[in-house]
């Protein structure tokens, strides 16, 4: 199974989730990564981009709209705005609070699972609330793969609890072994034979 994209959804305590799962993907990861986390609008996002820069061995940027989606860089939902992927590569909208939120990881989750299908993973990590579980479930049901921090090791388990109640999580990791697993998945070196 070849996945090109991965879509992370998080909030309250996600930055340490984020550092910790993007900190075990190699320089040679083949996915695009694309992240939702719940924020409040103004220079935080920035010193967030910045802050996972230090760890992470890919490029990290704020999305931007219209922008293509690249396999191998990390790209970060402005805060405010929903972020979606589409055949000509990454969307932003303004359009109304899903989950009572702006980015949400429903929104996120389900374009990549239009779009993606069985090549995407979806991933949801610490925070308040139940954004992700619909999208996930969608991803789920398109063939691809969905991914939860095990609660007892999120410092706000809500978000994981009610993907994993929903049924639409397959894994239930730390987020270590997240990064471990996305890293075995997307991150192999093709050896030539």
């Amino acid at each position: 199974m070849a996945y090109e994209l991965v879509a992370i959804g998080t909030s309250y305590g996600g930055l340490d989730a984020l550092r910790e799962v993007l900190g075990n993907l190699p320089r040679e990861f083949k996915a695009a990564v694309a992240i939702v986390q719940h924020v409040a609008p103004g220079p935080p996002r920035k010193m967030a981009v910045a802050q996972l820069q230090l760890d992470c061995a890919l490029h990290v940027s704020e999305a931007r709209d219209k922008d293509p989606i690249v396999g191998g860089e990390v790209v970060i939902a402005p805060s405010d705005y929903h972020l979606l992927v589409d055949e000509e590569g990454y969307s932003l909208s303004t359009e109304g609070l899903v989950r009572d939120v702006r980015p949400s990881a429903d929104v996120l989750f389900e374009s990549a699972a239009d779009v993606y299908r069985d090549r995407a993973i979806g991933v949801v990590l610490t925070g308040y609330g139940n954004d992700g579980a619909d999208g996930l479930r969608r991803i789920r049901a398109h063939g691809g793969l969905t991914i939860a921090i095990d609660p007892a090791e999120a410092l706000a388990p809500e978000m994981p609890e009610a993907a994993i109640s929903a049924g639409a999580v397959e894994r239930v990791l730390p987020p270590v072994a997240i990064g471990q697993l996305l890293a075995a998945l997307c991150g192999q070196k093709e050896t030539i034979a």
